[in-house]
This record gives C-alpha cells, structure tokens and sequence, in this order.
C-alpha cells in the first residue's frame, strides 16, 4: 500500500474526522470558557471581595530600576519580574469550569451507554412451539423403548 493512500485511509476514518471536530470545538469552548472566567466571573467574585481586581493582583519579585508598577501590564512593559496570583487565579477557575464541563459530558454519555446496553439485551430465547415439544417427546419415548 503506498504512503499517499494509506494516509489518506487514516485521514478519512470517521475517528479521526470526529477527533478533528472534537478539537476544534474544544478550541472554541476553551475560547467561551476565557470569557466567562475573565468577563463575568472575576469581576463579580472581585466585587465581593471588596473591589480586587484579579487581572492585576501580583507580586513584584525584583524591580532593579525602581519602576513605580500600578498595574501587571505596566510591570510586564517596564521587564519587572512579578509572580502573577491573579493569572493563576484565572486559570484554575477555568480549569475548574472545563473540567466540570467534560465530567458532565461522560456522565451524560456513560448513561446513554448503560441504556443502550439495557435494551441490546438479548430476550430470553422463545419457547419451542407445542407440536416441536410434543415430536420431542415421542422421540424421547421411542428411544427409551429401544
């Protein structure tokens, strides 16, 4: 089999078309996830907090020249060394939120699992039909007589 074809053969399986899908739409969940993290939840969690802002709650590690750093975004510009709480804070929300979303998903999909296994359950095999048990029967006779 020649590279080209097999490759195309893996390429076009329907797993790797659906781990493409899966990863993309990943891409974008992660994107919505950002947002709701960095625009609604921190502020209003900061809100409760007393009014921190977690985007700019840092640690200035070392600061050689003696930049005056108001904000993260000043410090980063200025190459001050800062230890990112905030950021950090940020992020285990996220992951939080992500992982949260993927428990739920293969909750919802070992459910469907185990009631799809529930209705391929073979019934029990049918009773013979009366004229199969009967012949059976005088068969059974018939031998026992011999």
């Amino acid at each position: 089999m020649s590279f080209v074809k097999e490759f195309k053969e893996f390429a076009v399986k329907g797993n790797m078309v659906d781990m493409a899908v899966g990863i993309i739409i990943g891409g974008a969940f992660g994107t919505i996830v950002s947002s709701l993290v960095d625009d609604i939840f921190m502020p209003v969690i900061g809100l409760l907090l007393g009014g921190v802002d977690f985007t700019n709650l840092f640690i200035v590690l070392s600061n050689p020249d003696g930049v005056a750093v108001p904000s993260l975004a000043v410090a980063q510009a200025a190459g001050v060394a800062t230890l990112n709480i905030g950021l950090f804070i940020n992020a285990v929300v996220k992951f939080a939120i992500v992982a949260f979303a993927l428990f739920m998903l293969v909750k919802g999909i070992n459910m469907l699992r185990r009631e799809q296994k529930e209705e391929e359950k073979p019934a029990e095999p049918a009773a013979p039909p009366r004229e199969e048990v009967l012949l059976s029967e005088i068969r059974d006779i018939l031998k026992a007589k011999n």
